[in-house]
């Protein structure tokens, strides 16, 4: 566009004030400004770009009307050439800002969102064609001051000192096209091909004045925060709600953090699912609230529910008798600060937490600041306590049986008629779910001998301290020879014979505990006292012994800690992987931990409600689940690292050939197959892994292999393809045993494929090895 920077209306406003001005103070300083302004006709007709430096007095003068010097170190304005960034005058403020920014040639349009296009043909629509624009848009400007951090600024643009000229009559607007643009204000295109180039020229100046918002940006900012979520981490960083409460304090090394009340409990608590910093519990996760404050800041906290401010943190330290709070802060640096409680009806739910580094920049009067967005912090905190217990719902739900997602819908509807029901006056009652027509499958990773290794183990335990025992005894026996002594012993070495000649039962673990219990144990303080060495003897042997049962148990336990380790690993990394199943084709899913890991998968049409089912979900899911069950295979013995004991494992699927019907029995409030013909799957997998090799005494599931057990010929032919295809990626070793087993009670004619699986022995190892191979490895370590 053609501009040209003229004063032409500001020297007519001042011919047509002098013409009416009775003040003779007013009227000599007209005259003296319009006798000086004259000798420069240029300001009048146009000044070039170039001529603006020359003329800077005489500009100055001109305009000392709009620009006061009384508040040119209050007021952010400067004058400019028509719809550009080019400044020729300013208030001193305005310098002081840009020149604080650090910013090289400074352009509030580069760091605003200013559109000089929108605003011009703003300009010429008002001014030559009468449309009724509203030009006071709101616009910002974003300036770094002089420690870097980020200011912002309204910013409006005066054009009422520029005037609007067609440069030719082939470019006027009719008033269709007037009603045009405005009936599309988003059409950059059509916009532009209506104020074609060097259609218009503008002559005057512009006024831009900015007005620091900081503090309000920082608000709606931290309010878009807070109403977005606290709790999401998906959604800010506490680096970013922290730098907002340093724009709205103005303070650069304010720290924020936030401590929660539990109601329940009355204790102060860190936020669960944030890193946010409690300055409040300081290294502690939580406190009582009667131990963590003193009487004065209870009350402003938990009984007022106003501010507790401490301008001065080593002074408030010898005013309170409680210094659980003062040495907190003094220990973390902080100087000052505010303690801000957030109540709703009546119950306080946390406190906002504001600290600095320096002594009384926080105080009484920056403090209400923060009752803007007490609301907007009470709303978010709400929420985040309603996210609370969807996470503990979701844990429940985790951990307890309950209703799988994948049939919630089921459930729902079921709900929704229940409701539809007891609106009309019906007496109902929420019906069974019945899923039927759907495809079972069923696995399990079982520990190899898992009651003879705790039988094992608890032996070893009752043999050491027996051992332990007998040693004390005899001891005491020959520095007090009592005939105590001597039964007592005797009764050790009979344990000891029955242990040695076969492994412990319940009876005579039982009637070993007691000896230990009852007899031998308050006799041992008495032996403690006879001499140095049994003391060290007992002082030794008491160190080894469970408190609460008085029986040493540390085999047992050793062993109970592998499986229980083992078990929980394995369980998250079957649930891990069904989050990926779940993505394949929506199915029930459930597992369970025994002495191992069971789990059980329907599949079908019925289970669903999109997509539609197909056959080559339910292949897809049957090697899903035989590779899953490889890769648990191997994770069973990688998990085992820095464990106590060894254990082995035996795994096993059951290929049921048919469809079956499962029902949700409301009053047991579980899933159960439905119907006499079905439970007969329910059998096969209670009683299938103790079955035998037919004409053999060898169980189907051995360690090192997988045993898949199928009742159809069809689903032998299947699983040999997914064996071989697992083969071929080795996942599995080349030996497939085709196996008949011996019928057991209530189930006839079934067999098995069973193959050898390989493994890794870390998770980031590339080589596969045997199962003997594993085996000497794990030795080894």
């Amino acid at each position: 566009m053609k501009v040209s920077l003229s004063f032409h209306k500001v020297i007519a406003h001042y011919r047509e004030r002098i013409i009416k001005e009775t003040n003779p103070i007013a009227l000599e300083f007209l005259k003296a400004t319009l006798d000086y302004v004259d000798k420069y006709p240029k300001l009048e007709n146009g000044l070039q770009i170039n001529e603006i430096e020359a003329n800077k007095d005489v500009i100055a003068s001109l305009l000392s009307d709009l620009f006061p010097k009384a508040i040119t170190l209050n007021e952010i304005k400067a004058a400019t050439v028509p719809f550009s960034d080019i400044i020729f005058y300013k208030t001193q403020r305005f310098e002081n800002i840009t020149n604080h920014s650090q910013i090289n040639n400074f352009s509030f349009l580069a760091n605003s969102d200013f559109n000089y296009f929108t605003m011009a043909s703003g300009v010429i629509l008002k001014q030559l064609y009468k449309a009724q624009v509203d030009l006071s848009k709101p616009m910002h400007c974003k300036i770094p001051d002089a420690n870097g951090a980020i200011k912002t600024y309204r910013m409006t643009y005066n054009a009422d000192f520029i005037d609007v000229i067609l440069n030719d009559e082939k470019y006027r607007l009719t008033n269709e096209c007037v009603k045009q643009l405005l009936r599309n204000p988003t059409d950059d295109k059509l916009w532009k091909s209506k104020f074609s180039l060097d259609s218009y020229s503008f002559k005057g100046f512009g006024i831009v004045t900015l007005t620091d918002v900081t503090m309000d940006a920082a608000i709606s900012d931290l309010k878009t925060v807070l109403l977005s979520s606290i709790a999401d981490k998906n959604g800010y960083e506490n680096e970013y709600i922290e730098n907002i409460f340093r724009q709205l304090f103005n303070i650069d090394d304010l720290k924020v953090g936030f401590t929660v009340f539990n109601n329940t409990n009355q204790i102060f608590e860190t936020m669960v699912y944030s890193d946010s910093t409690s300055y409040l519990l300081g290294t502690s996760h939580e406190k009582n609230c009667n131990n963590a404050l003193c009487e004065d800041s209870y009350n402003h906290l938990l009984v007022q529910f106003s501010p507790l401010i401490i301008t001065d943190v080593d002074d408030y330290i010898n005013s309170v008798d409680n210094t659980f709070l003062p040495d907190n802060l003094i220990d973390a640096g902080i100087k000052s600060a505010i303690f801000y409680p957030i109540s709703h009806n009546g119950k306080l739910l946390g406190i906002l937490e504001l600290v600095s580094y320096e002594p009384f920049l926080l105080n009484s009067y920056n403090a209400t600041k923060l009752d803007s967005i007490s609301n907007y912090l009470k709303i978010a905190l709400l929420r985040s306590e309603e996210q609370h217990e969807t996470r503990i719902k979701a844990i429940i739900q985790t951990e307890c049986t309950s209703i799988h997602s994948s049939v919630q819908w089921k459930f729902e509807q079921e709900a929704h008629r229940l409701i539809r029901s007891r609106a009309d006056s019906n007496d109902d009652q929420f019906a069974d779910i019945v899923f039927e027509d759907v495809n079972p499958l069923y696995g399990q990773i079982d520990i190899v001998g898992s009651s003879n290794a705790r039988n094992e183990a608890i032996k070893k335990d009752l043999m050491n301290q027996l051992e332990l025992v007998g040693e004390i005894f005899a001891s005491a026996k020959a520095k007090e020879p009592l005939p105590i002594y001597n039964q007592i012993i005797h009764r050790i070495h009979k344990h000891q014979s029955q242990l040695k000649d076969g492994l412990v039962n319940a009876n005579t673990e039982s009637e070993i505990a007691n000896l230990f219990i009852t007899e031998i144990n308050p006799i041992i303080n008495h032996i403690k006292e006879l001499s140095p060495q049994l003391d060290k003897l007992v002082t030794g042997y008491e160190s080894n012994v469970n408190k609460d049962s008085g029986v040493i148990y540390t085999n047992r336990d050793n062993y109970d800690v592998t499986v229980q380790v083992v078990n929980e690993r394995l369980a998250r990394f079957l649930d891990s992987k069904q989050i990926e199943a779940q993505e394949m084709y929506p199915h029930f899913f459930e597992r369970f931990k025994t002495d191992g890991i069971e789990h059980n998968i329907y599949v079908g049409a019925s289970l669903v409600r999109s997509p539609e089912f197909n056959s080559v979900y339910l292949l897809n899911m049957r090697l899903w689940q035989l590779k899953t069950m490889i890769e648990m295979e191997n994770k069973f013995y990688q998990y085992q690292e820095k464990l106590p004991e060894q254990i082995e494992a035996a795994s096993m699927i059951l290929a049921f050939g048919n469809t079956l019907s499962i029902r949700y029995r409301v009053d047991e409030k579980r899933f159960d197959v439905d119907g006499a013909y079905n439970a007969r799957y329910e059998v096969i997998k209670k009683r299938i892994d103790k079955a035998n090799i037919k004409g053999t005494d060898e169980r189907v599931t051995q360690k090192g292999k997988i045993s898949i057990i199928y009742t159809n010929h069809e689903s032998k032919k299947e699983y040999l393809r997914y064996i071989s295809f697992l083969q071929y990626k080795n996942f599995l070793t080349d030996d497939v045993e085709s196996l008949e087993l011996e019928d057991v009670q209530g189930v006839i004619g079934l067999k098995a494929l069973r193959v050898g699986v390989l493994y890794k022995s870390t998770p980031d190892e590339n080589e596969r090895i045997p199962f003997k191979e594993l085996l000497q490895e794990l030795h080894q370590q």
